[in-house]
């Protein structure tokens, strides 16, 4: 049997939602410094994190994505563990006073996960939610009625499962903090940290791999956190510890500091920015040139940039669809569970001619079968 051991790696085009893609030239520097991290004769899976070497590498990851974001000085940048989904306790746990209420702006699964957590910890409040049109919008400036007095306000800029996305930011009132589950389309497209009181974000999608999350955190709202939380759960003492209170995820941070880097060589958010329009704009483009044959999800002012949720006539073609795209290395065109139908997901790291590819399998499968 022949050695695979120097035979060109077979790569095909990743669509899934996350895990998702990851840039392969950032791939091929892991590999390169895989048994030997600059000269210090381990891996970084190997090296510890007290030592120079990691220091040197959570140190740059945060400095790059500080330029990317432009994060002014005032705001703390977490690399923490439990994904985002642990996010959604911390943030009551750590921003939420005793008998004081949050608001919750729900347009789609993971906004819906988020303040179900949150209601089991304290009062929080419904400001509005899109699911009686099957999450297939943002809400309205009009339908945004905040408690003044609320503790902050959170939404999800970026659905995953639904493929909606606000391009407007909603304005809490004066003094009333906004947190943002960024997980899906962070790093995407510029932002503008300063309206924020807190950002946060699984990594898996577009900034790394699995098993870090990014919290980015102003300052003053530090000062809320309770004094008796558990030592993990607490952002005031993580960030006084700069993420190395415990053993962070060392490989994970490593991997994510090299996709800040590409991003950065790139030309940066703005220039990743128009990649990714492009790329929303052939999928949208032939769904919206196909006479019906396929069918969007979310409203055209709202689609997603990231994830495009598409249906086709029956669900015995969406199998096909599947099973026949994997022929053709276009992998992951799945929807989700519990939505059903097809999504693709095309991320910073999914190149362009990825897909071109998809959007010609979409009109030849559409010409065999429509």
């Amino acid at each position: 049997m022949s050695s695979q051991t120097n035979s060109t790696p077979k790569r095909v085009y990743n669509f899934n939602p996350g895990p998702a893609v990851l840039p392969q030239s950032v791939l091929e520097q892991a590999q390169a410094e895989m048994l030997d991290y600059r000269g210090c004769g381990m891996s970084v899976m190997e090296i510890s994190h007290r030592s120079k070497e990691f220091e040197g590498i959570i140190q740059k990851a945060e400095a790059d994505l500080r330029e990317l974001l432009g994060i002014p000085a005032n705001y703390k940048v977490l690399f923490l563990q439990g994904g985002a989904s642990l996010q959604f306790a911390m943030i009551p746990m750590n921003l939420r006073a005793a008998g004081v209420s949050a608001d919750y702006i729900v347009t789609g699964a993971w906004s819906k996960a988020a303040i179900k957590d949150a209601q089991k910890l304290g009062v929080t409040r419904l400001v509005v939610s899109t699911e009686s049109s099957n999450y297939n919008r943002v809400p309205l400036p009009e339908e945004l009625i905040f408690d003044p007095a609320a503790a902050y306000v959170h939404f999800t800029l970026n659905e995953t499962i639904h493929g909606v996305e606000f391009f407007d930011v909603p304005v809490p009132p004066a003094g009333v903090p906004l947190v943002c589950d960024m997980s899906s389309n962070f790093i995407s497209r510029p932002v503008e940290v300063s309206k924020y009181g807190m950002i946060y974000a699984g990594a898996q999608k577009n900034a790394g791999p699995a098993g870090v999350t990014v919290a980015i955190i102003r300052d003053d709202l530090l000062e809320r956190t309770p004094t008796n939380l558990p030592v993990m759960l607490d952002y005031k003492l993580l960030a006084g510890a700069g993420s190395l209170h415990n053993t962070p995820p060392c490989w994970a941070i490593y991997i994510s500091g090299l996709v800040f880097q590409w991003v950065k060589d790139l030309g940066g958010l703005p220039a990743i920015a128009e990649i990714n329009s492009k790329k929303a704009g052939l999928v949208y483009g032939a769904i919206d040139q196909s006479g019906g044959f396929y069918r969007g999800h979310a409203q055209h002012d709202c689609r997603s940039k990231m994830n495009v949720p598409f249906r086709l006539p029956s669900e015995d073609l969406e199998k096909k669809f599947v099973k026949e795209a994997e022929q053709h290395s276009l992998i992951g065109l799945k929807g989700h569970r519990s939505v059903g139908g097809l999504r693709a997901s095309i991320y910073n790291a999914l190149p362009v001619e990825a897909v071109e590819s998809l959007v010609q399998f979409m009109q030849e499968f559409q010409r065999v079968n429509g």
